[in-house]
């Protein structure tokens, strides 16, 4: 039962706000874009608290998880401490307060006795709702499933707010149905069914179709560049080799990369259909980044886009906008060269034990992978690092799943006196007492055996 929290968390972060959904605006008087609704407050309020609760009984397993993830809780230390110097520290709170939920929903997955399989049920439970009910609106309900731009221009949306949106929720939830399509593909088929494997396949042909439909050349992108290298590093052994790895993911973030930013290959972007100025994506990077009072602290957290600063950028462009459609750009705006320090450090943290995953085919290794190249190459134009955003909460969870046990080929990280020993299996979690009193037996009982012959 606690694994609906987390998926109702996502359901609403991958879709609408609740009183989107129920036209609810609340009280007209207020500044519903600092204020926010109180009906979505109080219902991710409740989620939240709830999933605290769950996380409070699992004590032992919550800390081991931190303790393995010091970079991310780092980077969110760094955010909570960036209120200090917000011009508007009580709206930051109450984003970070959002933000930090994002942190709490996933330990609540990977905290369970069997992470991998709640896991499974986290983004298919998601997956296998958002993507038909997109398809459902778009093709019958074209007024809760599409929109139009203000030149006219008729958008699909599905039960997202933009077309953006639906893209890359069908490249992330694609991304994990083609995952465990292949998985079942692989396994035994004695006494199962093909009712999964059509499930599969059916949600990754649709993601296919939105995706293709949405006119989302970025999350297009990402879809094809991290499908790539996951169906390379699960079906084909070589593709695992170490350099090979490391040189194919290095080249799938630096093509992108060149062909936007270096002029390198800037025939990519205009195949896509997109020109040089991304949309008018320069025009607010040149507007936005002057206006940083402090580069090294930046504004605050999810503070740049307030008061006269969020006038200014919209009459600089002439368009009402809230992020600067580059992720790395909008954690600079906010929290400054330090917050990008330590969003390296997460990066680095992640490229180095998702690439180890993949290689190794530890349990979802590929699709880690995958949504590791995903939130980068995303990220290039469009804010990703946000709370309560799907490539954010997609990219923690890759970084933060609990390790596999140590091997002799590639342990994901040192762990002392344990450097011998392999596992097929996550690394348990347990009472301190019992693990020792366990690992003693096993130590021992060689011993006797040799004493014996």
């Amino acid at each position: 039962m606690a694994l609906w929290l987390p998926v109702s968390w996502l359901f609403i972060c991958s879709s609408r706000n609740v009183s989107e959904w129920l036209h609810y605006t609340g009280d007209v008087q207020t500044d519903r874009y600092l204020e926010g609704n109180p009906l979505d407050r109080a219902i991710l309020t409740a989620l939240l608290l709830f999933a605290v609760l769950v996380l409070v009984k699992r004590g032992v397993r919550v800390v081991v998880l931190l303790r393995a993830n010091f970079p991310i809780a780092l980077y969110f230390l760094y955010c909570g401490i960036s209120l200090i110097w917000s011009d508007y520290p009580d709206v930051s709170f109450k984003r970070w307060f959002r933000a930090v939920g994002d942190v709490v929903m996933i330990l609540v997955v990977l905290t369970d006795t069997d992470w991998y399989e709640a896991l499974k049920r986290f983004l298919t439970r998601v997956g296998f709702l958002v993507i038909p009910l997109s398809a459902l609106f778009i093709r019958y309900f074209p007024e809760l499933g599409r929109a139009y731009s203000r030149a006219g221009t008729p958008t699909w949306t599905g039960v997202s707010t933009d077309k953006n949106a639906l893209g890359i929720m069908s490249a992330l939830f694609g991304l994990a149905s083609l995952y465990y399509l292949l998985e079942f593909y692989r396994q035994p088929r004695e006494g199962k069914g093909r009712g999964p494997l059509y499930a599969y396949g059916i949600i990754v042909v649709t993601s296919v179709y939105l995706l293709y439909e949405s006119n989302s050349a970025t999350a297009l992108s990402c879809f094809l560049l991290g499908g790539s290298l996951m169906v390379m590093t699960k079906l084909f052994p070589k593709a695992r080799n170490v350099t090979f790895l490391n040189l194919a993911v290095t080249v799938a973030i630096l093509v992108p990369f060149s062909a936007m930013f270096l002029g390198i290959g800037s025939g990519l972007v205009e195949d896509l259909g997109r020109n040089t100025t991304f949309t008018g994506r320069t025009a607010i990077w040149h507007c936005a980044l002057p206006m940083v009072g402090n580069p090294i602290i930046g504004e605050g957290f999810e503070s740049f886009w307030l008061g006269q600063r969020l006038l200014d950028v919209a009459r600089c462009i002439d368009q009402a906008l809230n992020q600067a459609h580059n992720g790395y750009i909008e954690v600079y705006l906010n929290l400054g060269w330090l917050g990008i320090t330590t969003l390296a450090i997460l990066l680095v943290t992640g490229y180095r034990r998702t690439v180890t995953a993949a290689r190794c085919q530890t349990r979802a290794g590929s699709l880690r992978l995958a949504y590791f190249i995903v939130a980068v190459v995303y990220d290039f134009s469009e804010g990703g690092f946000k709370m309560m955003n799907p490539v954010w909460i997609c990219l923690l969870m890759a970084i933060a799943i609990i390790p596999e046990g140590p091997s002799q080929a590639a342990p994901e990280f040192p762990m002392k006196d344990e450097g011998r020993r392999e596992s097929t299996g996550p690394t348990r979690i347990g009472v301190p007492g019992r693990n020792k009193q366990k690992e003693e037996t096993v130590r021992i009982e060689p011993v006797r055996l040799k004493r014996r012959a």
